[in-house]
Order: structure tokens, then sequence, then C-alpha cells
């Protein structure tokens, strides 16, 4: 057998009796397109397999100017919610042969600019971007520059490029709703990152529960700054210490969530006897806690598809932009972590 670093179209054509051309418009998926029957499709396909063939991606590169490769940055591999964002698109990748290079940018702008500028150098066809979120500016380089970028999670509104996000402000306002209906009237608030889309809609969110009920907000329940365990411990400490101390807390995130529970057993206190809790994101093991928790559902799936087909639409229409952006409902799911207080626990 021919050893598989030399196999080219011609030894299969030759293996099979059919022309290059027809082996290349199996291999890249274009038999439909030139009515390739499924007969040949098949035989190509094991005869490639057979052989051990690998295609020089290099080669194709340079005669389609593309690498079939694309960049995902997210700001913190770590947190659930943005490695099954992750894994989503690079399911999807895969299903089209193509390959996902990922930058972790830990939530800092700077290493988010030296890796969109690593992947720039990588020649990557396109760029899926869940930015830090402070400052847009050098993402609007990037997309005035006509590399197909999507932007997910969060978003700018001065940017002119597609998005794919949660209704984080329905989603809020659902969960601090909620609170109210099991009679809580003190609920504490531990945000992620100040001055991010994602915060900025899930604190509107907040604020719009409590104008509906006429309820006035206690802003010395809004504490925190990051999307990390590290903020909801301390967030969550600090509401803690208040007299009285609230009866329920919106953790903004999974992770904070997470931190604020440390901080919750450290204070001999139980959920939701003591305390009530409600988190933003939905994780494989929400319903597995010791008490299972009452989660904002974000559609991570669905975000990482939709987000890699409009990045795949504008590659091939050269950099055009088909959409603006799309907003995916947050579902509130219900468990055991919220208790309805009675009359007589009603501060």
């Amino acid at each position: 057998m021919v050893q598989s670093k030399h196999i080219t179209l011609d030894n299969i054509a030759n293996q099979i009796g059919v022309s290059s051309s027809t082996v290349s418009r199996v291999l890249t998926g274009q038999s439909k397109k030139y009515r390739i029957s499924d007969r040949t499709t098949e035989i190509v396909q094991q005869t490639a397999r057979k052989l051990g063939y690998v295609p020089d991606q290099l080669a194709r590169g340079l005669r389609t100017k593309r690498t079939n490769t694309m960049g995902l940055i997210i700001p913190d591999i770590s947190n659930p919610f943005f490695s099954s964002i992750a894994r989503n698109i690079e399911i999807q990748a895969r299903k089209v042969g193509s390959s996902i290079i990922l930058s972790d940018s830990q939530e800092d702008t700077q290493l988010e600019i030296e890796s969109i500028r690593l992947l720039q150098g990588r020649k990557v066809d396109g760029l899926i971007i869940c930015p830090v979120g402070e400052d847009s500016k050098h993402l609007k380089s990037i997309v005035n520059s006509g590399l197909p970028v999507v932007i997910i999670d969060r978003y700018f509104p001065d940017l002119d490029c597609p998005y794919v996000v949660s209704d984080n402000y329905q989603g809020a306002m659902d969960a601090v709703t909620y609170f109210f209906e099991m009679n809580h009237r003190s609920i504490g608030y531990i945000q992620g990152r100040v001055n991010t889309s994602v915060n900025n809609d899930r604190i509107r969110g907040y604020r719009a529960a409590h104008e509906t009920r006429g309820l006035p907000v206690d802003e010395s329940l809004i504490v925190g700054d990051s999307f990390g365990k590290r903020n909801g411990y301390i967030g969550a400490k600090i509401l803690l210490a208040k007299s009285p101390r609230p009866t329920a807390i919106f953790a903004a995130s999974n992770l904070i969530s997470l931190g604020a529970m440390t901080a919750i057993q450290e204070e001999r206190l139980k959920i939701p006897d003591d305390i009530s809790i409600i988190s933003f994101d939905e994780q494989p093991y929400s319903e597995h806690l010791a008490t299972p928790m009452t989660t904002v559902a974000q559609q991570t799936s669905e975000t990482g598809e939709i987000a890699f087909k409009l990045l795949q639409s504008q590659i091939q229409q050269d950099g055009k932009q088909t959409t603006e952006g799309i907003v995916l409902p947050a579902e509130l799911v219900y468990r055991k972590s919220v208790k309805k207080l009675e009359f007589a626990e009603l501060q």
C-alpha cells in the first residue's frame, strides 16, 4: 500500500477508475451539486479511508483562499457555561470539516486583543467572540476589516456585527418576580462584571421587577463586580452580615451561586429554610445539589450552533452580514431553593 502521507486524489481516482475531479468533488461534499451518484460517492469515501487519505489543508487553502479554521475566544474556559458553548461550536465545526482554534481571554481585554491578533496571524476564516465586554474599539477595527465576526453572550449597541445572546433582562425579571410571588421583599443581588451588556440587562430586569410591584430598590443589596466564584463568596458574606439580612439572594451566574453557597454554609445557614437563592445559569449539577437549585436556564447548545451557522454564512458570502442579532429566551426552572415565606417571617 502507498504510504498515507503520499496519498493523493490521483491515487484514489486510479484505484477505482474515476477522474480526479470526481474524487475531489466527493471529498469536498459537492456530490449533489455535480450529480455524482450515491454509489460512486460511497466508493470514493471508502477508498479514501482505506488508503488513509489526509486532505492537504494548506494546498486547499491556497486554492480557495481559506484555511477552513475558525477562531473562538471566550472569557473563562473553566466556567461550565462557556465550555458548553465551546463544545457545541466545535461539534458544528466537525460536521462540516472545519477546525476551531480556542483562546481563553481570562476576562482580560488586553488578552482578548492579543488573542484576536494571534488568530488573525493564523489566517482564520472568521471569529466567534464572547467579549470581555467593556470596550468595543478593538472589535470595531476587526469588523471594519471585513473579517467575518459573530459575537456571543455579550454585545455592543454601537458594533455593527451579528450577535447571539440570551434574554437576560426577562430572565432576571422572571427570577425576581418569583421571589416576590413567594413573599420575599428583601432580595440581595450579587451582580457580575459591571458595565457589560449581560450584567446591565440583568440589573435592569432586577429593577424592573421591583418597579412592577411598586417597590423601591435597596441599592445596598446590590453587590459584586465579576462573574466568578470568589465574587459570589464575598458578595454573599456582605449580604449575610446585614441586619436584618435579606431573605433571598439572586446570583448573576452559576459560579457566583457556588461562591454564595459556600458562604451560606460557613454561616451555618440552610437553603431555603434560612435563605432562598436563585442562580442565573442552569448547569448539569443544578438539580443534584443537596437543595436542588432554582435557575434561569440559557440555551447554550442553541447559542453555539446558531453562532457557528451565522459565521459560516458570512464566510460563504465573503463577509456579508445576513442578520443583526438574535436574542434567545431564558427559562426559569423551578426547584427547591426558594421558600415561600409566611406572614410571621416577612420583614
